[in-house]
């Protein structure tokens, strides 16, 4: 061994030289880099750092779009309720206007009826059947309503007449009912008849003008008022106008169908005429 290094001592040490040299010279060309453990280590755990990231973004992402979510489904549940209580409102507003329509109408007929006294009273339900056609009120005797008293719409047009009357309530036989039968007056010519409900009419919401005159010329589109001429019920009170003229079955006796000038579907306030003077 003593032999080698004295040998080749010289030679040992260019070789350190040399190796200390290149050790320098990499140590310089790669300085910033790790070292080969912590490169191994980064290399192993990015992919995981990877998907940890990943993980986590998708997470938040799901979270600002769950919230996202949970704040416009807030909003428009809010929208609902403001537009349910703007529609509240608008009802409630159309419902004063409608009211303050029919009393402005009932006052323009009170003045051009003064000899009738009227009064007012909801229509709480609408009865059909094949057999009746009738509303119900809600007013009756403590009203002063009693029964055989005409009834009409804000325009004076008649309704029905009162057939069976409660406290607070009261039922009224419509214009079209199967039972109604009233003195008719034909404004055109002043022809008298009688006003009659009909089964089949009454289905189609009509009636019938019937023991006309033999002499009287009709026409479709003449108004038929109340006669009055029994002193039971007031006279003009618009029933509604003629439709068509038609014959019997017996094929001697003509009958006007008669269309309604109220829309009974539709009513939902009355003015009952409880107490009239006879106009001469």
């Amino acid at each position: 061994m003593k032999d080698f290094l004295r040998n080749n001592g010289f030679l040992i040490l260019v070789i350190a030289v040399l190796l200390a040299l290149i050790i320098t010279v990499v140590s310089f060309i790669m300085t910033g880099f790790a070292d080969p453990v912590s490169n191994l280590v980064g290399i192993i755990s990015t992919p995981f750092r990877n998907g940890i990231n990943a993980v986590i973004n998708w997470t938040e992402d799901r979270y600002d779009e769950a919230f996202r979510r949970d704040e416009l489904q807030a909003a428009y549940d809010q929208l609902q309720k403001d537009y349910a209580e703007l529609e509240e409102k608008f009802r409630e507003s159309q419902s004063a206007l409608d009211e303050n329509e029919r009393l402005r109408n009932l006052l323009g007929l009170k003045e051009r009826r003064r000899e009738l006294k009227f009064e007012a009273a909801t229509v709480t339900a609408h009865g059909a059947s094949n057999w009746d056609s009738t509303l119900t009120l809600g007013k009756g005797a403590d009203g002063g309503i009693e029964a055989g008293d005409c009834v009409v719409d804000e325009y004076g047009n008649l309704v029905g007449i009162i057939e069976k009357v409660g406290a607070n309530w009261s039922t009224v036989m419509t214009v079209v009912d199967s039972d109604l039968e009233m003195g008719g007056l034909i404004a055109r010519t002043n022809d008298a008849a009688i006003l009659e409900g009909d089964f089949a009419l009454m289905g189609q919401g009509k009636l019938k003008l019937s023991y006309l005159p033999e002499s009287s010329e009709l026409m479709a589109g003449d108004q038929v008022l109340t006669s009055g001429l029994s002193g039971t019920y007031p006279s003009g009170l618009v029933v509604g106008s003629i439709e068509e003229v038609r014959t019997d079955a017996s094929g001697m006796n003509r009958y006007a169908v008669i269309t309604p000038e109220t829309k009974l579907d539709s009513l939902e306030q009355v003015f009952v005429v409880t107490g009239f003077e006879i106009v001469e």
